[in-house]
């Protein structure tokens, strides 16, 4: 370990560490009552912007995704000097030519979604209009308010401290740095959206290597509570909320101590996002505590912080990145996943497999389940919905705790993901979602029968 003469932390370094850093953990991490429900401050502002403008959302959002196609095609034609001198703005719209594609097919559903226009497979309610209508309003509030304020979590210290409080644990149980132990708790008591969010800005600033960025991605970006809530209620099975939330954490701990040890995952590059395989040093100085250590990492992160014009800048360059590159993703490719899901068979013959597996397990009504098995790669609630006429209790529980535990869904966090900077193709997440089925599905199925 590295040897250094232990210095005075300045304390006026220590508050600017420690006050904007409670602030964030307030703001993201600190869930509160409200309104009959648990969630976090982040999510009630989210959820006040989205009373306060209501129905304007889905054409605020169709603006936002045509304004991405246009910077688009400014950025592969005229290249104004305004994007060419802006490393910003070239990252956010001289994209590659599938994620072009992409906002195209995103403008266009979003256009005939809104005015209801083209074949109705597009708009129809369980397609585009799910997404225009339910999904994206979200996304635009979250997006504003956590975007605008993750530098609270990023620039002040706090994932500094943490990162070397808690390495000894993350290192050898998730092969993970300690600093992404935020990303989890953030994903955990308030959205997916906020993990990916998070885990993406870590990765393009040089703190997550390829490999850490995709397992944090598709591991710890996990449902949140209170939309866990809506997923039992769904199922009418809300009496055994607190068994069904264990059982997920205890089928999601499952599969985050096995999906990042084998492929696709375990073969990611251990390189950082310049290709670069040095980075983040996480030995402890012998002078030093973990939590001493932490502290002046902490402190010395705070103490380069630029004030509140840059705070806001940086925010201000969140909001939109998440804005404009991954809103049209999630609508194209959500839309794609949907129009599958509920005009074709193609989901039924892929849960088809799985109903000699189901079987084995001894869970009733075994063809009926399957049926719900791969849909939630489409949309997370899908299956909830399909599976809710099923008698037995205890296949719904299956079902519901299964469509949470899977992650990996193209309406939202799967779309977040391809249209975020964290390393992950599409294919690779569909290999994912297999993954976690065929691991978390014996553990709930265990739980289930020890239940009912």
């Amino acid at each position: 370990m590295t040897t250094l003469t232990k210095k005075r932390i300045p304390p006026s370094s220590i508050i600017k560490f420690l006050i904007p850093s409670l602030i964030g953990i307030i703001l993201f991490i600190v869930p509160i009552q409200y309104e009959e429900a648990i969630t976090i401050p982040i999510a009630i502002l989210s959820g006040i912007l989205q009373d306060v403008l209501g129905s304007y959302l889905p054409l605020i959002m169709t603006i936002i995704i045509i304004l991405a196609l246009a910077g688009t095609v400014l950025a592969k034609t005229v290249k104004p000097a305004f994007m060419k001198n802006s490393p910003f703005f070239i990252s956010l719209f001289d994209v590659q030519p599938v994620w072009f594609i992409a906002r195209i097919l995103g403008a266009v559903f979003a256009v005939l979604t809104l005015f209801k226009a083209g074949p109705k497979w597009i708009w129809s309610e369980n397609t585009g209009g799910l997404l225009l209508g339910d999904l994206l309003p979200v996304l635009f509030s979250v997006f504003l308010f956590a975007g605008l304020f993750l530098p609270l979590l990023l620039n002040f210290g706090l994932l500094e401290f943490f990162g070397a409080l808690l390495a000894k644990f993350m290192r050898p149980v998730f092969k993970l740095p300690g600093r992404s132990s935020i990303d989890c708790l953030a994903s955990w008591l308030g959205d997916g959206t906020i993990g990916v969010l998070l885990t993406s800005k870590q990765y393009e600033e040089g703190f997550y290597t390829k490999r850490e960025a995709a397992v944090i991605g598709t591991t710890f970006s996990v449902v949140s509570i209170t939309f866990s809530i809506v997923i039992i209620e769904q199922v009418n099975l809300q009496n055994y909320f607190f068994p069904f939330y264990l059982t997920i954490a205890a089928a999601g701990i499952v599969a985050a101590i096995i999906c990042p040890r084998i492929p696709p995952l375990s073969r990611k590059a251990d390189t950082y996002a310049n290709d670069e395989a040095a980075g983040l040093n996480e030995e402890i100085p012998a002078e030093y505590s973990r939590a001493g250590w932490g502290l002046k990492m902490a402190a010395d992160k705070a103490a380069k912080s630029r004030g509140v014009k840059e705070f806001f800048k940086d925010g201000s360059k969140n909001v939109l990145d998440m804005w404009m590159g991954v809103a049209p993703i999630v609508m194209a490719l959500g839309t794609i996943a949907l129009i599958i899901a509920e005009f074709t068979p193609v989901f039924k013959w892929l849960g088809l497999p799985f109903i000699p597996l189901l079987q084995l397990l001894q869970v009733p009504e075994a063809a009926a389940a399957s049926q719900t098995i791969m849909v939630g790669f489409a949309d997370m609630f899908l299956p909830s919905v399909i599976g809710s006429d099923i008698e037995s209790d205890l296949t719904r529980f299956i079902i519901a705790a299964l469509s949470v535990t899977q992650l990996i869904y193209m309406s939202e966090v799967g779309g977040l993901l391809l249209g975020s900077k964290i390393p992950v193709s599409f294919w690779e997440l569909f290999v994912i979602f297999l993954q976690r089925t065929i691991i978390t599905l014996p553990v709930i199925v265990i739980a289930a029968h020890l239940l009912f």
